[in-house]
């Protein structure tokens, strides 16, 4: 297990093609996943084993100061009681904005399976995600 960022994500901030404070930036609870630093999308994890078990609304209230990306904490609803999950933070629509656009096309930003809390062991129902209060927040770039 280890927390990671993926190298297309550092590749897409570059490029422009992923904006944490104004696209919409989900995090999903996935078991069953491997982390691979060179996956790039939502379908690479769920097509190398990797299987969704409920999506949080788009984060509120982000912010990027410093170098450091940072939201409210959000809730995550676990569809099935399976053991093992890692959180998946991943951009869910275009960089502008707007409506979800498919798996194959939401960017992979980071894969958290180790620390406080983690992995998750969810039942049926609501799972808090609290992020952490001090740096690195929800990451931290550079």
């Amino acid at each position: 297990m280890a927390n990671g960022y993926f190298t297309p994500f550092v590749e897409g901030i570059i490029a422009g093609e992923i904006d944490l404070d104004t696209a919409s930036i989900k995090v999903a609870l996935v078991r069953g996943y491997t982390f691979s630093a060179a996956h790039k999308f939502v379908s690479d994890v769920t097509g190398a084993g990797g299987t969704i078990n409920g999506t949080s609304a788009a984060l509120a209230n982000k912010t990027v100061t410093g170098g450091v990306f940072d939201a409210d904490d959000t809730t995550v609803s676990a569809t099935a009681s399976a053991v093992n999950h890692g959180l998946l933070l991943f951009q869910a629509s275009a960089v502008t904005g707007g409506a979800d656009v498919a798996a194959s096309a939401q960017r992979l930003i980071a894969w958290y399976d180790t620390g406080t809390g983690l992995p998750i062991q969810p039942g049926t129902g609501t799972v808090s995600i609290t992020w952490p209060a001090s740096n690195p927040k929800i990451l931290k770039v550079g």
